[in-house]
């Protein structure tokens, strides 16, 4: 081996080492539940789900134009497989990336108006490249929890890139800002460069008789799907 040769993959080898090291990083603060992946989904469980759509995003360019990708459906289908998926893609694509449930953000920034750290708090949310937010409208918004959620939405329009599954349709989540002014400031930001999946079909959880003898691939989709 000559010199050169020698230094260029020495180079190379360091170069891998610290791009898989600020990966490891990423993934670690992207706090994602579990490693979901597209290529573990299970796209013929239920053929409403757009896979040409879904693989589309995949390619993260939503992220860098700042786009919006609602993901709304019943409970089971795999909202948040897909959505953590193409939050794992965004890690290897080298973007920042949070997941969280809308329970778990609101709670936090609850809490943070007591000791004064709200600013930093909200900063936490609005700041990644990629926030996914998981099962919004699971509960009623109470308090300040509508105008939490339309401050978010607000700093990250047009900034930087949000991922959101809930259980209920898009007509159902006005009411949950309890403020109808409130509520059509955000939604109209939501919808302008957005992306809706609406995924209708059976529960991966609790499949029909005949779809629970399908290949492990599908069960393995069922543990992972929301």
């Amino acid at each position: 081996m000559s010199l050169t040769e020698f230094l260029y993959r020495l180079l190379a080898d360091e170069v891998e080492r610290r791009d898989g090291k600020q990966l490891d990083v990423r993934l670690r603060r992207a706090a994602f539940e579990r490693p979901s992946t597209l290529e573990d989904f299970d796209f013929s469980f239920n053929t409403s789900v757009p896979r040409a759509k879904v693989l589309e995003l995949g390619t993260c360019t939503f992220v860098e134009r700042h786009e919006n990708v609602l993901v709304v459906g019943p409970a089971g289908v795999g909202k948040s497989h897909l959505a953590q998926a193409l939050g794992q893609r965004a890690c290897r694509a080298g973007h920042a990336v949070l997941y969280v449930s809308a329970h778990d953000m609101l709670t936090q920034l609850r809490a943070s108006r007591a000791d004064n750290s709200y600013e930093r708090r909200l900063l936490r949310f609005t700041t990644p490249a990629l926030l996914i937010i998981d099962d919004l409208g699971l509960r009623p918004l109470t308090g300040e929890e509508g105008v939490d959620l339309y401050e978010i939405i607000r700093r990250r329009y047009e900034r930087a890139a949000t991922c959101i599954t809930s259980n209920r349709a898009l007509e159902e989540w006005p009411p949950l800002f309890g403020d109808a002014l409130l509520a059509s400031a955000a939604m109209d930001r939501l919808l302008h460069h957005s992306h809706v999946l609406t995924i209708e079909g059976d529960s991966y959880r609790n499949p029909p008789l005949a779809k629970r003898t399908r290949a492990p691939r599908a069960a393995h989709a069922d543990t992972a799907a929301r």
